[in-house]
């Protein structure tokens, strides 16, 4: 008997008798465990041991918190992801929501697109009925439904597929941009590149091309192409790409021609890339791969340096140009605290429109303030102080930092500029001398003070039957005078 629809539906009406013929013996084998599991109990264990030979379940490795904090990978929400962030970076609280919703959008796209183009690829199978002139019937268990005629298919619902919403992330230097997408990238479980737009220029030029951030995630996604079209691409330094100025008559390879270029790539569309090192399979793959960018999400970030006075042009041509609504009683600082972008500023800094649009989602950062340089430097997982403190404590030295030290890096690190990155370079000046004598001295207590910082030597103790009790003395003094003096001051 031929069943219509071809092979397929033979197929499904076997598997179907062959569970149904499954579920009747089902019972009998249960039953011959627990006999054999009764004789285990009764004369011992097949390994000799005695009791019910059972071995415990073993414990299950996924779901959970890891002990760093690290949320549970598949499982991570957005305020789960928030969460991980503020350990290791200091505020910056839009900038993290931004992109944790972002992260976790992506996931939910990925996978809700992947289903819809399973669905749509292998349809849910048909129930099929029993045909009574094929000659194979199944056993009498439970009354048969009655034979129904062929059975008018509705036609296939529309699949909702999700489109993507890439992030621009804007601050100046030293905020934590690219700490804040390499901490992310810490507990992702898809592939995650990083590149630097200063490289990039137009195909056909001396540089990178654009392909190569896909080639890198390729490259992390150990050859798997499947994997790599689900992956996040950060770029930064993305601002380094603007439209140059005087380039009237001239091609700008390294401006435009990159923006030109990244759009395609950011909308989606289909890059051949060749993979380099080691393949899924192990072993040198050198075969050229398609990634296809639809799913993979673009996250750029960069200083925008200027982009403040064009913000503060435009504020000032909304309010007039008398008084104080010119807008000229602002400062940088207070401009970039409160940064306010739109995307007509970022035209106007040398973006292309069709570049801007495929951004939609874009968060701002303010730059530290003392209070937050002083969370980096002690607070954060991983701070400056913890670092130097462990470095000093592998030659068997004991390393301190008074408040008033503490304060006078965090004065000397807003002057000088840089953000973040300005505490390791004052940090690296003050404990030079340190750091090259002491190894193979007999120095075992180090106390960095005010006067340290501001140029005076560092106050050592030798290993002497009181020196560590003079160290702390030392410390306390240093720290009963910084409270007294910051209670004067209020």
């Amino acid at each position: 008997m031929a069943f219509p629809g071809g092979r397929l539906p033979y197929i499904v009406y076997t598997l179907r008798h062959a569970r149904r013929l499954a579920q009747r013996i089902q019972p009998q084998a249960a039953a011959r465990r627990r006999r054999i599991q009764t004789q285990t109990q009764q004369h011992g264990g097949s390994d000799g041991r005695s009791g019910s030979g059972e071995r415990p379940f073993p414990k299950s490795h996924g779901g959970g918190n890891h002990g760093d904090g690290t949320p549970p990978l598949r499982m991570a929400t957005p305020r789960q992801l928030t969460q991980y962030l503020d350990q290791f970076v200091v505020g910056q609280s839009t900038a993290k929501k931004v992109l944790s919703v972002a992260v976790f959008n992506h996931y939910q796209r990925v996978q809700a697109n992947m289903a819809a183009l399973y669905e749509r690829e292998y349809p849910t199978e048909f129930e099929m009925d029993e045909d009574p002139h094929s000659g194979v019937s199944t056993a009498q268990i439970r009354p048969l439904r009655k034979p129904l005629t062929a059975r008018p298919r509705l036609p296939p619902s529309p699949i909702q597929l999700f489109d993507k919403s890439n992030v621009l992330i804007i601050g100046p230097t030293g905020t934590g941009k690219t700490h804040l997408v390499r901490t992310l990238a810490r507990v992702l479980d898809v592939p995650f590149s990083i590149s630097d737009a200063t490289t990039f220029t137009q195909a056909g030029y001396v540089g990178d091309d654009v392909d190569t951030c896909i080639q890198r995630l390729l490259t992390i996604a150990h050859g798997d192409p499947l994997r790599a079209s689900m992956g996040i691409v950060y770029i930064d330094e993305i601002d380094k790409i603007a439209r140059k100025s005087g380039t009237d008559g001239s091609r700008d390879v390294g401006g435009e021609g990159v923006q030109q270029s990244l759009l395609r790539m950011m909308e989606g569309a289909t890059i051949t890339v060749q993979a380099k090192g080691v393949g899924a399979m192990g072993g040198n793959s050198e075969a050229q791969h398609s990634i296809d960018t639809t799913n993979v999400l673009f996250v750029l970030s960069g200083a925008f340096v200027g982009l403040d006075n064009i913000v503060r042009a435009r504020m000032a041509e909304n309010r007039g140009s008398m008084g104080f609504a010119s807008g000229n009683y602002f400062t940088p600082y207070k401009v970039q605290s409160g940064l306010d972008v739109e995307p007509n500023d970022l035209v106007k800094y040398g973006l292309i429109p069709e570049f801007v649009s495929r951004v939609p989602s874009m968060a701002t950062l303010a730059p530290l303030t003392i209070p937050d340089l002083r969370r980096v430097l002690t607070e954060v997982k991983g701070s400056l102080i913890s670092q130097y403190t462990a470095q000093f404590a592998n030659i068997g030295v004991e390393l301190k930092f008074t408040s008033g030290a503490l304060d006078e890096v965090c004065l000397k690190t807003i002057e000088r500029g840089g953000g973040a990155r300005g505490l390791r370079g004052i940090l690296d000046k003050v404990l030079l001398e340190p750091m090259h004598d002491i190894p193979g001295s007999e120095v075992r207590h180090v106390l960095i003070t005010t006067e340290t910082i501001k140029g005076a030597p560092a106050q050592c103790w030798d290993n002497g039957d009181r020196a560590s009790v003079k160290f702390w003395e030392a410390w306390a003094a240093e720290e009963h005078q910084y409270r007294e003096t910051k209670e004067g001051k209020e």
